[in-house]
């Protein structure tokens, strides 16, 4: 196997992309980050290879952690302004 310059994105950016090999960081360290959804997702971008770099508590996590987080984008508040504004 050949190593060669590469770049570090998200797995958020990498959503709808695919990669030749993928090494994904899966640590306790980012707990935030340990969604089923976004280690699938991270998986799933690999068309030949995927190596994951972790631990196995942290992959567990992951795996056991369906629950979105729910967002607090105001949208519906900023909507209703505008409709009130009359635009």
């Amino acid at each position: 196997m050949e190593i060669t310059l590469s770049y570090a994105i998200s797995v958020h950016k990498s959503q709808g992309s695919e990669y030749p090999v993928i090494v994904m960081p899966v640590l306790t360290q980012h707990y935030v980050l340990l969604q089923r959804n976004l280690l699938y997702t991270g998986i799933t971008r690999g068309k030949k290879m995927v190596v994951l770099v972790g631990t196995k508590k942290a992959i567990a996590i992951a795996i056991r952690n369906n629950k979105p987080q729910k967002r607090y984008t105001l949208l519906k508040d900023r909507l209703s302004t505008i409709h009130s504004a009359g635009f």
